[in-house]
């Protein structure tokens, strides 16, 4: 039996600069971004624009927009880990397959628990169907904000109280909440964003009417071959942990993908068992050590649950959430070196460890860089901001 091959830190490192674009080269298109990472984070909307810009400079927030809704070459998909991302068309279909189908299951179900409350409708089966029928029938044709929805189907319009008598209880309108179901299973999708780039207020229509043809349907498993697959060849080598923990499946999906694919195992510096595709196991060139400025929830920092390879034990508190959500990193020789925040005078780099001249003054360049780039923008920190994004610098 061969030896499995060891896959060092500092590879693993080198490999995903080169497949998330993070090279220097500065030439890539909105959709090869978006394939490169499998899909970009767009819980946070800025997070989109801001990741795009990380790998090419020259882009700006209206041709990242001119990709979303002129050309609709890349559409907002809710799905690994319930979380908004934004895919390319050939992606998106594997991803409503395999998470996209769970997620929507998962919403219908606590749909089904609040509307069999007390106050609930008398058939709460009925009234998804019904209300399904109704909101794909107005959005057909039509694009409109949740409340539009609303509005426009007042016999739908039901709200159920929940945790009454918390601080955080009260009535909970059921529309918004099937409209969520609906974008989970590929129903219907967010089209245009009546705000800013870097805000959120999207509209909705149906999925037909907004790429031209329904999403083709593609069984969970071939989804979860597929999507496994795209993260071995943008994120691996990676654990069986990494790949369940990315996809928010389960064990027994990402097990029964891996078998079906052609990997290998690498030994990795952690003493973990790595995976690979077959045919991409060759070494890869080193890469010379670069600034960057990634923004809350890049794909890059939230590839890998596992994430010593790139990130110091010690650098969580200050960039993570509770949940593992990351903040704003600043990085340099592919290790997460520190953050940024965005004061009053521009761009600020905190650095959390000691760094050379040479990589202090390129943090430094790269939030000048940044600081021009966002002009008079004032990011919002959204809802998954790090310790050092609230205080506005290092954790004391």
């Amino acid at each position: 039996m061969n030896a499995r091959r060891r896959v060092g830190d500092g590879e693993r490192r080198a490999r995903f600069q080169h497949r998330h674009l993070l090279t220097g080269r500065g030439d890539a298109s909105v959709v090869q971004i978006a394939d490169a990472l499998i899909g970009l984070h767009a819980t946070t909307a800025s997070t989109v624009h801001l990741s795009a810009w990380a790998r090419n400079g020259g882009l700006l927030p209206a041709d990242v927009d001119a990709a979303l809704y002129d050309e609709r070459s890349v559409v907002k998909q809710l799905a690994m880990r319930r979380t908004l991302f934004v895919m390319s068309r050939r992606v998106v279909a594997g991803a409503v397959g395999a998470i996209g189908s769970r997620v929507a299951s998962s919403e219908r179900t606590n749909l089904l628990r609040d509307l069999r409350r007390e106050d609930g409708p008398a058939d709460p089966e009925g009234w998804i169907a019904s209300a399904r029928a109704a909101v794909l029938a107005i959005l057909d044709d039509d694009e409109l904000t949740a409340a539009q929805v609303r509005a426009r189907l007042p016999g739908f319009d039901i709200a159920i109280m929940r945790d009454a008598g918390k601080k955080y209880g009260g009535p909970s309108p059921m529309l918004p909440r099937l409209l969520n179901h609906l974008a989970a299973a590929g129903d219907v999708v967010r089209s245009h964003n009546l705000a800013q780039w870097h805000a959120s207020k999207p509209v909705w229509t149906s999925t037909p009417s907004w790429l031209g043809s329904p999403i083709p349907a593609v069984t969970a498993e071939a989804g979860h071959r597929d999507l496994v697959e795209r993260w071995l060849r943008s994120f691996g080598p990676g654990t069986e942990t990494d790949v369940q923990w990315w996809l928010g499946s389960t064990k027994t999906a990402v097990r029964a993908a891996l078998a079906d694919l052609d990997v290998v195992e690498c030994d990795l510096d952690s003493g973990a068992v790595g995976y690979l595709m077959a045919d991409d196991t060759d070494p890869v060139e080193s890469v010379e050590p670069r600034a960057l400025l990634l923004p809350g929830l890049d794909p890059t920092t939230m590839g890998w649950k596992e994430r010593g390879f790139y990130l110091d034990p010690a650098h969580v508190p200050h960039l993570f959430d509770a949940n593992g959500n990351g903040g704003q990193t600043a990085w340099w020789d592919g290790r997460i070196v520190g953050g940024w925040v965005q004061g009053e005078g521009g761009v600020e780099v905190h650095a959390l460890e000691e760094l050379s001249v040479r990589a202090r003054r390129a943090l430094d360049e790269r939030a000048a860089e940044l600081t021009a780039w966002l002009g008079e923008v004032r990011l919002t920190q959204g809802l998954f901001a790090s310790p050092m994004m609230r205080r506005g610098g290092p954790v004391a």
